[in-house]
């Protein structure tokens, strides 16, 4: 007879880190167009504890503009060197990174853009569905007019800009994700 198991005390996971493709973070290669930059960051609880098996996906445009999907049709020349998707799970400091291309403008309608943004998911044990936000670069003049950014509380829109390290040979931002609590993250219902 087989020794019967305990059930585990979580409702969900931890299994992320089995997902991960290695080099899943690393959107470019020598052939992309575009500026480099690194995107970096930890994910946190509502208590400011580091999620260790957080996934953290991305999808963007790329350096013209334009998503690497069929639905795209617009007559912006595609990167075939880059497919603007990447996904990385969290370390046991609750750290991940990607190395990306920074993303060119996209239409919100037939009259006004959106500024450059990174879109993103994230899982974790104990969330039943993704939490979808985005990573918006800091300094970007953009900003000041991105339909969706402004229909964030002005009080709020911090948690969605990505601050640039000083000093940086090559941009890279740092971009936190805290799951809930006074430093929420805001977050999209899609």
């Amino acid at each position: 007879m087989t020794p019967r198991r305990l059930t585990p005390s979580q409702t969900i996971g931890p299994f992320f880190h089995r997902m991960i493709t290695d080099g899943a973070n690393v959107l470019v290669v020598e052939e992309t167009k575009g500026e480099r930059i690194r995107i970096e960051g930890c994910v946190y609880d509502g208590d400011d504890v580091p999620v260790s098996d957080a996934l953290v996906e991305i999808w963007q445009a790329n350096a013209r503009g334009r998503y690497h999907h069929p639905m795209d049709r617009r007559p912006i020349p595609p990167d075939p060197a880059f497919i603007g998707f990447g996904r990385a799970g969290t370390d046991e400091a609750g750290a991940y990174w990607f190395e990306t291309i920074k993303p060119g403008p996209v239409p919100f309608t037939a009259a006004r853009w959106q500024a450059p943004h990174i879109n993103v998911a994230v899982s974790a044990r104990g969330l039943l569905d993704h939490l979808f936000t985005r990573i918006y670069l800091q300094g970007e003049p953009a900003n000041a007019e991105d339909p969706v950014l402004q229909r964030v509380p002005a009080a709020r829109r911090h948690t969605l800009i990505a601050t640039r390290a000083a000093g940086a040979e090559r941009a890279v931002y740092r971009f936190d994700i805290v799951l809930q609590g006074g430093r929420e993250t805001v977050f999209f219902d899609l």
